[in-house]
């Protein structure tokens, strides 16, 4: 939910061709409520950027219509593969300011090219065990005067109103995988005390932003999260693989039931920092 992959071999997501494209279209939903954060940390023309996690590099691509020809945007992400198409299609989109670094922020090396005028991550936190020390990372890769920007999810409203059963199912499924496999399921609500405990400070200013679809346009975003979650969730015993495709059939009949029922998303939280010049 993005990066795909900056936790690397423990992302429990995968790495499959599908997950990938999963991950544009989430990218692309988000597009709005990150420029919007974005706008209130407002990077000059010439800055220099860096997008932690960088997946798909679509906030990539938003950092360098922001920061010009003259800026720099340096994606990193732990998947070097994912890394270097994402910025090959800049390219060939004229954002020749955008390169991207393989890098795994779980290490204690330091973060190529630091220090950066903005350092933003998205749902890079919500994957990673060790998302205090890597926010610490992060901070130390701001320069005097530059902003530390972060948004992650919280999964706790997800779901249809008015409630159905099968609501709980995919909740119980999706939380418990996340959860089994380290990740902190809301990540984005933490953002001031995980701020806090990387020795940052409170935020100087928090975001929330949602949205609300209908059933049958937000189905195939869990269908596609759902099946990413399959595998290491029948692998540890969690689920057996007949019981989640029935969970999938279930999904499809409650679709095809009221499709226009409303579907909230995960909330998408946002908070930011200024180090003192």
């Amino acid at each position: 939910m993005t990066s795909a992959t900056e936790a690397g071999s423990t992302y429990v997501l995968g790495t499959t061709q599908q997950e990938y494209e999963r991950v544009r279209r989430q990218a692309e939903v988000w597009q709005r409520a990150t420029e919007r954060v974005l706008d209130r940390v407002d990077p000059a023309p010439g800055s220099r950027c860096m997008d932690a996690g960088c997946g798909p590099g679509v906030t990539m691509r938003q950092l360098a219509q922001r920061v010009g020809p003259r800026g720099q945007v340096v994606g990193i992400d732990i998947d070097e593969a994912f890394g270097v198409d994402s910025v090959a299609r800049l390219h060939d989109q004229g954002h020749r300011q955008c390169e991207f670094r393989a890098h795994d922020l779980r290490s204690d090396t330091p973060i190529p090219g630091a220090p950066y005028d903005l350092v933003y991550a998205r749902l890079v936190l919500f994957h990673l065990p060790e998302r205090v020390a890597v926010l610490a990372r992060l901070w130390d890769a701001v320069a005097p005067g530059g902003h530390l920007v972060v948004q992650d999810y919280d999964l706790a409203a997800v779901g249809s109103i008015p409630r159905m059963p099968i609501d709980d199912k995919l909740a119980g499924f999706i939380t418990g995988a996340f959860t089994e496999a380290g990740c902190e399921v809301r990540a984005g609500a933490l953002l001031p005390r995980l701020f806090e405990q990387a020795g940052i400070g409170l935020p100087d200013a928090t975001d929330v932003a949602g949205r609300l679809d209908r059933l049958a346009d937000a189905a195939p975003m869990l269908e596609g999260v759902v099946r990413s979650l399959m595998p290491a969730a029948i692998a540890g015993g969690m689920v057996a693989e007949s019981d989640a495709h029935a969970l999938l059939a279930q999904l499809h009949d409650t679709v095809a039931e009221d499709p226009d029922r409303p579907l909230l998303w995960p909330l998408m939280l946002g908070a930011w920092k200024r180090r003192a010049s």
